[in-house]
């Protein structure tokens, strides 16, 4: 068999294939490319040009050591959160916007965005905390002139109530768990992007929100210090609690007191931020009239029993005061009927009357029982009045609108 000579396969090399980056030590080409000898950029070598075999070896250790001290390429780092083009492959997240209903102008990058906490993705560009502070805005606001208008006698401390019933953090995560929304049970790229993720480390437990951070926050707590029902209107939230004094920069990475929180309340929160944000979404890709209308249809359709919120420490004398305010006569119990007087169980029935007027009636099983349960029902039937459904104001805001009708506006509650 004819041997081949190495010296002469390496003159032919040289000649037809152009130069390349020397190999690094650990195998990989890099990706910086290394200057050629100058020989070979200032000469032309034909195919009878001949070369030592000392030289080839020469050039290629300078350019070892060239190329040896540039360091290989670091690995990337993994994403705190799936990236956005992940969202378009989903089926879970097709699936909640489908049963949604949500306009096909809404993107399921958006939707996938709503599902990431702050907890699991800092960056505020693909978190939710921006839609979130956008849809409790007008969830609040979409509430609270429905509660003022459609209960015009409510007492505040019922409204406050009433807010947290329809728009506060259980009732935002029935809501968010009726859509079938799931946990995921760590955040990271690798999840699937129709799981809500958030972090048990640092839960989001502030954010961004209307309300003034009282100094004394502290000590209402510690001492018990009683707050007024007009400062409450001024200082506190929407909700009328206090806001906890917390510095912004840490306002969307989770507040301290998290650490003291149970799973459930972070799971709760979590939950509630993602319908906010869904709203927020909404709002920004469909407009105000498409926002409102989803509100109206999810989250002021549930049902509220407002009569269970009412808790009358002297009934008898805020009725009194109340007739008296409105010019009523004074309100005068009655025995309407009665069974088994002076059987084991006996049954009162007891009205409240105003002249000729009946306010209220219950039964009990004592006369004393049954004149406190009438006067309780004759107060819930004046502050449950509603005219109806009337227009609100944010209806005036749609294009070509009918003139706003004033609505009733009542003088007050009785303070007792």
């Amino acid at each position: 068999m004819k041997r081949i000579r190495i010296g002469q396969l390496s003159r032919q090399w040289l000649a037809t294939t152009p130069v390349r980056p020397a190999a690094t030590a650990s195998g990989r080409i890099s990706r910086v490319s290394t200057p050629a000898p100058a020989v070979l950029h200032s000469q032309t070598r034909c195919q009878s040009t001949t070369i030592s075999p000392e030289a080839i070896f020469d050039e290629t250790e300078d350019t070892v050591e060239e190329t040896h001290e540039i360091a290989p390429p670091s690995r990337p780092q993994s994403l705190p959160s799936p990236h956005p083009d992940r969202a378009l492959r989903s089926a879970k997240l097709a699936a909640l916007h489908a049963r949604l209903s949500l306009s096909s102008k809404i993107p399921l990058q958006a939707l996938a965005r709503t599902l990431v906490d702050p907890s699991a993705d800092e960056h505020p560009r693909f978190n939710n905390a921006n839609l979130a502070y956008v849809g409790a805005s007008l969830l609040q606001y979409h509430t609270s002139e429905w509660l003022v208008t459609r209960y015009p006698r409510l007492p505040m401390a019922i409204l406050f109530a009433a807010m947290k019933g329809y728009s506060g953090v259980p009732a935002l995560h029935r809501i968010a768990r009726a859509w079938g929304i799931e946990a995921a049970g760590a955040p990271g790229e690798e999840v699937d992007p129709g799981y809500l993720q958030f972090s048990y480390d640092k839960p989001t437990v502030v954010m961004h929100k209307w309300g003034y951070a009282r100094a004394e926050a502290k000590e209402l707590v510690k001492y018990k210090w009683r707050r007024g029902m007009s400062s409450r209107i001024i200082f506190d939230d929407a909700f009328g609690d206090t806001v906890p004094e917390q510095p912004e920069a840490e306002a969307s990475k989770g507040a301290p007191e998290g650490k003291d929180l149970l799973p459930e309340e972070i799971e709760k929160n979590a939950h509630a931020n993602v319908v906010r944000s869904i709203i927020g979404a909404i709002y920004l890709y469909r407009g105000s009239e498409t926002a409102k209308a989803f509100i109206k249809s999810h989250v002021l359709s549930r049902q509220l029993d407002l009569s269970n919120l009412f808790n009358f420490k002297l009934p008898q004398l805020e009725l009194t005061r109340l007739c008296a305010r409105e010019n009523f006569d004074p309100p005068v119990a009655r025995l309407l009927s009665e069974t088994g007087r002076l059987s084991r169980t006996p049954v009162f029935v007891v009205g409240i009357y105003s002249g000729r007027d009946k306010l209220g009636e219950a039964t009990g099983p004592g006369l004393e029982a049954a004149k406190i349960a009438a006067s309780i029902n004759a107060l819930k039937s004046w502050y449950l009045y509603s005219p109806g459904d009337v227009g609100l104001p944010s209806d005036t805001l749609a294009e070509d609108a009918a003139p706003w009708k004033p609505v009733y506006v009542d003088i007050g509650e009785i303070i007792s």
